[in-house]
């Protein structure tokens, strides 16, 4: 199989990773709406939500939620969009869920959204690194 996200996962396809666990990894969105744009993925190859297997429901839900504490604790935004494509506008037939960092005034209208890039390699790993360092501990049922 010729996944993109699957390679991530394996550790074939360099990727600035936020969250590195038993079952799901999320990292840098490689073309953000803004800077900390998370991709939240499961380890195993699943390719919508609608294949998701009942065992990982709970704890996709809940990394999704500790990254979007990260992206608020870590880059001071106000809110995050967090949005699952599911065929239609799913660029990687890889279930991922999107986490965008949010803050009043910042110019995100309807599903038009311009793309922005990082400077370099350095400033795209300093964001995972302030994101990965803002993650809470998964809690103890998840």
């Amino acid at each position: 199989m010729d996944c993109a996200f699957c390679s991530v996962v394996a550790g074939d396809t360099r990727a600035d990773i936020v969250l590195d666990e038993p079952d799901y990894v999320g990292f840098l969105d490689k073309r953000p709406v803004f800077k900390g744009h998370t991709l939240v993925v499961p380890r195993e190859h699943v390719p919508t939500l609608l294949d998701l297997p009942p065992a990982l429901h709970a704890g996709l839900v809940a990394v999704t939620q500790r990254v979007v504490s990260a992206v608020m604790t870590g880059l001071g935004a106000q809110g995050a969009f967090t949005a699952i494509n599911t065929v239609v506008s799913q660029s990687v037939p890889h279930l991922h869920v999107h986490v965008v960092p949010r803050t009043k005034g910042d110019g995100l209208r309807g599903f038009f959204w311009p793309r922005t890039t990082y400077a370099d390699a350095e400033e795209a790993a300093a964001y995972a690194a302030k994101l990965a360092g803002a993650l809470a501990p998964p809690s103890p049922s998840a």
